[in-house]
């Protein structure tokens, strides 16, 4: 199959690559930096080098594909992410009307099935309406949990203060996902034909305690008496602005997670998931203690 991959070499986007090459599939990987193209290369990709917001640079790209994989790329420099999503999912909805692709993987995530009250991602949620109004379009919106590599922002709280904590409460359970557990879900999406019409796929690693997370963590880092902490969501806003966000996006940020402690994200993944993934909270603790000590 011809496959299109949009996201660069990410976090999810280069393992998604590897699979799929390595399955014998024909893939092409977006990347708007020129100096990604080797590398790109090296994995037996082609690198398509463009914005994802040209329209005509996307239409001649998803010509005579099989499948593409779409995702929003994050940036916490524009003032109005929902606007920004907007933008994107429109032009990736114009580039596959005129290019004729029928099969598409978006990745989106929990709490996109709601119109209000999940903070940033609001703009995943109009992206999936967007994609959504495309007649004859086989769809999957991947809706990924609590990605892992969040909590790699803890390390600064950790080092500084000697606790870690958001504002939900230590016994909310929260559905984590590594994104190594995307890039396989993608990949079996891409893979499999799949009927027109608009399909919803849940991907989770794991399923834990938030005091399950300080306990892991503290263990993997030689701090086994870390607590989690519960902040107030004016604690949470202080935290996220004094860390350089701008106000708009650390609001974006304060009602994702109260979402997760009141449950608003969870509600419709709660009906509708799938086996959990391979990377489990001790493999992960692993990787944030690596990272922990590279910290200093």
């Amino acid at each position: 199959m011809k496959i299109i991959l949009t996201g660069s070499l990410g976090n999810i986007s280069k393992p998604l690559a590897t699979e799929l090459v390595q399955q014998g599939h024909a893939v092409t990987l977006i990347s708007s930096k020129a100096e990604r193209q080797a590398e790109i290369e090296a994995l037996g990709a082609t690198a398509a080098i463009g914005s994802v917001d040209d329209v005509a640079f996307l239409t001649a790209t998803f010509s005579g594909a099989d499948a593409v994989y779409l995702m929003v790329p994050p940036n916490f420099t524009v003032r109005d992410s929902r606007a920004y999503h907007q933008h994107l999912g429109r032009s990736y909805a114009q580039a596959i009307q005129q290019s004729g692709v029928r099969r598409v993987v978006q990745l989106s995530s929990w709490g996109a099935h709601r119109s209000e009250g999940i903070g940033g991602i609001i703009g995943t949620h109009d992206v999936e309406e967007i994609l959504a109004e495309l007649p004859g379009l086989a769809l999957t919106h991947l809706r990924a949990t609590s990605f892992y590599y969040n909590m790699f922002s803890f390390i600064g709280l950790i080092k500084a203060r000697g606790i870690i904590g958001v504002n939900y409460a230590g016994d909310t359970r929260v559905a984590f996902v590594h994104t190594q557990d995307i890039a396989a879900a993608a990949a079996d999406e891409l893979a499999t034909p799949a009927t027109p019409g608009r399909h919803v796929r849940y991907v989770a690693s794991d399923e834990r305690t938030a005091h399950d997370v300080a306990r892991v963590f503290g263990a993997a880092i030689g701090r086994p008496d870390l607590q989690w902490v519960a902040f107030t969501n004016e604690q949470m806003q202080e935290n996220l602005e004094r860390a350089g966000l701008p106000a708009t996006r650390a609001t974006e940020v304060v009602d994702i997670y109260a979402g997760i402690g009141n449950g608003t994200l969870s509600e419709d993944y709660e009906q509708h998931k799938s086996a959990l993934g391979r990377v489990k909270l001790e493999d992960f603790a692993q990787e944030f203690a690596a990272a922990f000590q590279a910290a200093g």
